[in-house]
């Protein structure tokens, strides 16, 4: 691709950086559901909001029945005040599925109706001088944590005095640094690295002046990281749904922080084959970084849009990412190409021209193989009646 083609990454990367700083558990989303809507706004790009605040833009095409959506969450993981204890200090509730390892030493903001108070998560046994190596044998569990407060309190009531009550939202510092090299590391990548390229390839399309071939609607949902996400939020009559999200780098994962990952497979089960492969032929076309990798841990937003029970194709698209869940980093290779991959998805014809949601074609069912492809074993296997008669002949 040349130059002029490529995605504007300096954007991506500010917009990127300004997301990080607003906190947004599931559950406390208003702030970044308007920053995302500013942005829409300056770039003429025409959207709703649903009830719960789920953002659903359209870029017009030339065909707008069927058509497609993408989809990136904007919600994070979290915490919410789970009991306020009798020594002042908070016990914390997950909002999302991740561990306490990751929440231990964290600064945090505890967000009342009475105001914003900071604090840092500890575990029970906080201290070395106090504790020695019994500080070890702690376990990993939300229930050896707290959360200390940045106000004078020895007791529940001076804590409630200040306002905080059970059931208020706890977000994580993000620590962002974009290193020279090209690395980005902070909390809350998982997704807000996924929603801003998927700005950036908006305002690709917008800039380009370029009429799509079918209406695309961008999706920014709220809920994914508990497990609703996308349910509920397609009005149109969608075909095809591509989900934005974060990909494990691990071992045992294909994935790597410098390319776009396709996922085959999540917990959920597979994904569509003639969409996935799609996306494929345009990675190979485009000359694209991609990998493909099966996530077994793991939900999204296209998965949820099937689940609530909209017939369409899905698939999943991902930036690699080291320490999901955790502090996590991705590279700027990754971001590129998956931005790159949104890019062309968006300006390619439909997967089929034909794919009415009530009539689809019976030829759109034939195509998983090839036609030289063997289906049936090599070896024979000998006639019933040579089998019965042998019995019969032992007899």
């Amino acid at each position: 691709m040349h130059n002029e083609h490529l995605p504007d990454m300096q954007y991506l990367q500010q917009v990127l950086l300004e997301m990080l700083a607003i906190p947004c558990p599931t559950g406390f989303t208003d702030g970044i559901v308007r920053y995302v809507a500013e942005h829409l706004d300056q770039m003429g790009v025409a959207y709703e909001l649903t009830r719960r605040g789920t953002i659903r833009a359209t870029l017009p095409g030339r065909q707008n029945s069927p058509d497609r959506a993408i989809a990136s969450h904007l919600d994070t993981v979290g915490a919410m005040v789970g009991e306020i204890k009798d020594n002042g200090r908070l016990k914390l509730a997950p909002v999302g599925c991740w561990s306490s390892r990751f929440a231990e030493g964290s600064r945090v903001s505890v967000f009342t109706e009475s105001g914003c108070f900071r604090g840092s998560v500890l575990p029970l046994m906080a201290s070395g001088h106090a504790f020695n190596t019994e500080v070890d044998t702690l376990p990993v569990s939300w229930d050896t944590i707290e959360l200390r407060l940045d106000i004078p309190t020895g007791s529940r009531a001076d804590t409630e005095r200040h306002g905080v009550g059970v059931g208020d939202f706890v977000a994580f510092d993000p620590l962002p640094e974009f290193t020279s090299n090209g690395f980005i590391s902070a909390r809350h990548l998982d997704n807000k690295a996924g929603a801003a390229a998927m700005l950036t390839a908006i305002k690709y399309v917008v800039d380009s002046g370029r009429t799509l071939p079918m209406d695309c609607h961008p999706l920014f949902t709220i809920t994914e990281e508990t497990g609703s996400g996308a349910a509920g939020a397609l009005p149109w009559d969608v075909s095809e749904f591509v989900g934005v999200d974060i990909a494990p780098v691990a071992p045992g994962q294909s994935s790597t922080e410098h390319a776009v990952t396709l996922c085959m497979q999540d917990s959920s089960g597979p994904y569509d084959y003639h969409l996935s492969r799609h996306l494929l032929r345009l990675c190979q076309r485009d000359e694209i970084p991609v990998r493909r990798d099966l996530f077994r841990y793991y939900h999204s937003d296209a998965e949820s849009a099937v689940r609530s029970g909209n017939d369409t194709r899905v698939a999943l698209i991902a930036f690699g990412t080291d320490a999901t869940h955790g502090y996590e980093r991705t590279h700027r290779d990754s971001l590129e190409a998956l931005t790159r991959l949104l890019i062309a998805y968006v300006f390619s014809p439909p997967v089929f021209e034909h794919d009415d949601r009530d009539n689809a074609p019976l030829e759109h069912f034939h195509l998983q193989t090839d036609a030289d492809m063997p289906l049936s074993s090599e070896t024979p296997l000998p006639p019933l009646e040579k089998i019965f008669a042998c019995g019969n002949d032992e007899n």
